[in-house]
């Protein structure tokens, strides 16, 4: 097929991830950027912030007049939109209006019906697509009560390029590990959780933005105000003996990217207890779940002091990934057979 794929695909990116798997299956992708190339230009610029804020973000890269010419002199079968908050409703009545044989997609891995996650572009432009695809399954009905007519799950997953094992160096673990680790975005739960280990003596090193909030302060707890992207990201999971998988109240997680992530890595996880984690990973043997800050410390306590046992679990997880067709490559080919058998594409 031929897709313009629209959405912030700069390094690191997963949006990039999918893009690229997209093309891997053989597809023909017109790319159509809506962030800078780099991560840190898009979410340090204050205009930026506060109209995302304001629910109406600034398209600062010119993403919907891209769309419209390319749908003005280009003919595709697939419209696929990533998140596409600063897509306006008039950008794709126009692309409809140019491609009338199109099919329009949109995928977001975020709690979209939440409003932390929307626009107002977005919500008056959801009736505009065909089809949105959904890594939260609560999201099924949501979206289509807010107008999308068919909408589909489809399961976290991973990148083979970014999210496998490595051999990981004295420098590396000094560098990106440790004996505990969390990478991710401050939280108040997921922060009270850590400063617990770390007065029990857990020595805990976090990765990620906003942490600056972060009121609980240990000598255990080492963050790094510092988002990692890419091969830092695969590598820092791999560099800890045990990967905390926390998830996020405000989106209502019952599972997240990382997930799917750390178990890819043949890496350790230590993730909260959930049915849809239980569902991808059976517990003891493919990863390690805990349901009270008790058993958070008696699991991590026990699987650092026993490094056997972390691996067999690592190396099952990532065995799970694989037979479970847990990667961009199958669960994206599986959102276009999906699409083939609603839309006749």
């Amino acid at each position: 097929m031929r897709i313009m794929y629209v959405g912030p695909v700069h390094y690191g990116s997963t949006c990039g991830m999918r893009m690229q798997a997209m093309q891997e299956l053989g597809h023909e992708v017109f790319a159509v950027p809506t962030t800078p190339p780099t991560h840190s230009t898009w979410i340090s610029a204050f205009p930026s912030r506060v109209m995302r804020r304001l629910r109406h973000p600034l398209d600062e890269v010119g993403a919907n007049r891209l769309m419209r010419a390319a749908a003005a002199t280009e003919k595709f079968d697939l419209i696929w939109i990533d998140k596409g908050l600063g897509i306006r409703p008039q950008t794709l009545r126009a692309v409809r209006a140019a491609q009338p044989h199109a099919v329009v997609a949109g995928y977001s891995p975020d709690d979209m019906a939440g409003r932390h996650n929307q626009s107002a572009y977005f919500l008056k432009g959801l009736p505009l697509y065909d089809v949105y695809f959904t890594t939260k399954t609560y999201g099924v009905e949501e979206l289509k009560a807010l107008g999308v007519p068919r909408v589909f799950f489809s399961g976290n997953a991973f990148d083979p390029h970014v999210h496998h094992p490595r051999d990981i160096t004295a420098e590396q673990r000094k560098q990106l590990g440790g004996p505990v680790g969390f990478i991710g975005d401050y939280e108040y739960e997921r922060a009270a959780m850590m400063y617990g280990l770390a007065k029990n003596g857990i020595p805990i090193r976090i990765w990620g933005p906003n942490w600056e909030k972060n009121p609980l302060q240990h000598p255990n707890l080492r963050i790094e105000h510092r988002v990692l992207l890419g091969d830092d990201y695969g590598t820092a999971i791999c560099a800890f003996d045990v990967n905390l998988g926390f998830l996020r109240r405000i989106n209502r997680d019952k599972q997240t990217q990382r997930s799917i992530e750390i178990p890819a890595c043949a890496a350790f996880m230590l993730a909260e207890r959930t049915d849809e984690h239980l569902a991808l990973f059976e517990e003891g043997v493919e990863a390690a779940f805990f349901g009270s800050d008790e058993e958070l410390l008696d699991k991590t306590r026990f699987y650092l002091e026993h490094p056997d046992e972390r691996e067999r679990v690592a190396k099952a997880g990532l065995a799970r990934c694989l037979s479970g067709k847990y990667s961009y490559h199958d669960r994206l080919a599986q959102c276009l057979v999906d699409i083939r058998d609603e839309m006749a594409l």
